[in-house]
């Protein structure tokens, strides 16, 4: 059997430490805080795999092994490492109490509608896209990806409002430290190896409204919103037929980055955060930057406007997963270009223009895109007196998309 006993963060659970382990395994803070079984050999944690196969062979001898971890161990912990090399029905865990538990507790706020996303050991671009998306964000945080890491990459791209809690050394009593700070002010710190989790909060101090389902928001009943929906200039909106089939092409979620470039309303942009990405909007166009922040404020998300003109104004930007370019002119072949050569998944392109389709599908393809179109035509009911009706057709526009083929590691697609 192997035990599992969560430590570090809320109560001490010294005295749940098992007695008779012939192995313990765990961070030297955790062995160093916990009376050990007499003549057990102690392994440090560092790079996870010797640790596993030192295990197995206490576990081949059907010796028992104590492993100590912090906090829920279960919870983005080693259990899973554990489960996967060993299987559960050999695990005895007994979880302590999460440093995102304790870390919610210590400000006195609920966290039932929090998302939990981890940058220990991985990409922090989705960390910083994840707290850009939402109000409610523990980031467990991991070497160069803690809070200055995250404060500088949120610094000047959320509003105002986003405010990181930064938690250190929690449940220690001599040490512990939880500190309200701006990105900017987190960024320009240095935070040491003590940070257990970062809060990131759209500066709400109220619990919020009873939940049912835990985790992120329950993303929106419907998309393609009908254009009465946005604030917009002249029919300068992208059409929501047309807005369907290039949401399904960008396909937002949690966690990635969408460029709206030529943002015009911001209808794309807007719908892209609703089903939970982070989105930057670029507008020329000083009316539309503002049209665009009021339209993202009327269905409650967070859109990055950037003001400028295409391709330049996309050279400081974080790199997109995907692109939707709704607006270029006459430089909408470079304008793609630039896109393509940053996106990571796809480039969505909607032309109205027939003698600009070549330029803008050979600029994908010589991106290394896949490219693929369709011409949207569409004829919508409308009403005619005598309670009769009729159709009036849509403009039509070619929709082109670029999808960046999968990389093949050892023959398996990623």
């Amino acid at each position: 059997m192997i035990t599992v006993v969560g430590t570090g963060t809320g109560a001490s659970h010294g005295t749940r430490v098992p007695p008779g382990a012939g192995l313990v395994v765990g961070a030297r803070r955790h062995l160093d805080a916990v009376r050990l079984p007499e003549g057990a050999e102690r392994v440090v944690l560092g790079p996870l795999a010797p640790a596993l196969d030192t295990i197995a062979e206490y576990v081949d001898r059907e010796r028992p092994v104590l492993v100590l971890a912090s906090g829920d161990p279960g919870f983005f912990g080693i259990v899973r490492a554990l489960a996967e090399r060993f299987g559960p029905e050999l695990l005895d865990v007994r979880p302590g109490v999460s440093s995102v538990a304790a870390a919610f507790a210590r400000i006195g706020l609920p966290w039932d509608d929090a998302v939990v996303v981890s940058a220990h050991g991985r990409d922090l671009r989705t960390a910083v896209n994840v707290c850009r998306a939402r109000a409610k964000v523990a980031v467990l945080t991991g070497p160069g990806a803690g809070p200055a890491e995250l404060g500088a990459a949120l610094a000047g791209t959320c509003g105002d409002d986003r405010v990181l809690v930064v938690a250190s050394a929690l449940g220690d009593p001599a040490g512990e430290r939880v500190e309200r700070l701006t990105p900017a002010e987190a960024a320009a710190r240095d935070w040491g190896t003590a940070v257990n989790v970062v809060l990131c909060l759209a500066g709400t101090r109220t619990p919020g409204p009873l939940r049912t389902v835990a985790g992120p928001p329950v993303g929106p009943s419907r998309w393609a919103l009908e254009e009465g929906e946005f604030a917009h200039r002249d029919s300068m909106i992208t059409k929501f037929e047309v807005r369907a089939l290039a949401l399904a092409r960008l396909g937002p979620r949690l966690g990635d980055l969408v460029w709206d470039v030529g943002a015009g309303s911001g209808s794309v942009a807007v719908e892209c955060a609703r089903l939970g990405a982070a989105v930057t909007a670029v507008e020329k166009t000083a009316d539309g930057v503002e049209r665009i922040r009021a339209n993202a404020a009327a269905h409650g998300v967070d859109v990055s406007v950037v003001h400028g003109v295409a391709p330049e104004a996309l050279a400081r930007l974080a790199d997109p997963d995907a692109v939707f370019v709704g607006g270029g002119g006459r430089a909408l072949p470079a304008v793609v270009t630039a896109c393509a050569r940053r996106a990571r998944r796809t480039v969505v392109v909607a032309v109205a223009a027939l003698d600009r389709v070549p330029a803008v599908r050979e600029a994908l393809v010589a991106a290394g895109f896949a490219c693929d179109g369709v011409l949207l035509q569409s004829s919508r009911l409308a009403p005619l007196p005598g309670d009769v009706t009729r159709l009036a057709a849509t403009n039509p526009v070619f929709l082109l998309w670029g999808t960046r083929p999968p990389v093949l590691h050892e023959g398996v697609a990623e």
